[in-house]
C-alpha cells in the first residue's frame, strides 16, 4: 500500500509546503519521501501522512520569510498531482492546473499551516 506525506510544520526543508510526496519509509523519528526519484530525509513528526492520495488543491499561506515584493499574494495553491505553486485569485471552487491539465476541487476549509 502506498502512502503520501506532506510537512504539518512551516519549517524550510527540502519539500514544498502543501505538496504531498510518496512516503519511501518511515522508522523511528526519521522518514524518506520521495522528491522526484530523488529520497530525501525528513524529521517524522514535521510529517501528516495519508493512506489515500491527495484530490485537492492545497491552500497554503505566504511563508513568513517570503517577501510580498514577489506577488505571491497571502495564499497560494499547491496542486495535488504535479506539485506545481499557483498564486491565488479571489476565491474559485476548482482550478485546472497549468502544468498538468487535471482540474480539482480547492479545499479551503482545510487549515493548512495556520496557527
Amino acid at each position: 500500500m502506498m502512502v503520501w506525506a506532506r510537512l504539518q510544520a512551516d519549517v524550510n526543508c527540502n519539500l514544498r509546503r502543501g505538496a504531498w510526496y510518496r512516503l519511501i519509509k518511515a522508522q523511528g523519528l526519521a522518514a524518506v519521501v520521495d522528491v522526484k526519484g530523488t529520497p530525501v530525509a525528513v524529521v517524522r513528526a514535521f510529517l501528516q501522512m495519508s493512506n489515500s492520495p491527495p484530490r485537492k488543491w492545497t491552500v497554503v499561506p505566504r511563508p513568513r520569510n517570503v517577501p510580498r515584493s514577489l506577488g505571491i499574494g497571502d495564499h497560494y495553491a499547491v496542486c495535488p498531482s504535479c506539485r506545481d505553486r499557483v498564486p491565488l485569485s479571489g476565491r474559485p471552487t476548482r482550478m485546472m492546473c497549468g502544468r498538468c491539465s487535471v482540474e480539482f476541487a480547492i479545499d479551503w476549509e482545510e487549515q493548512y499551516l495556520i496557527h
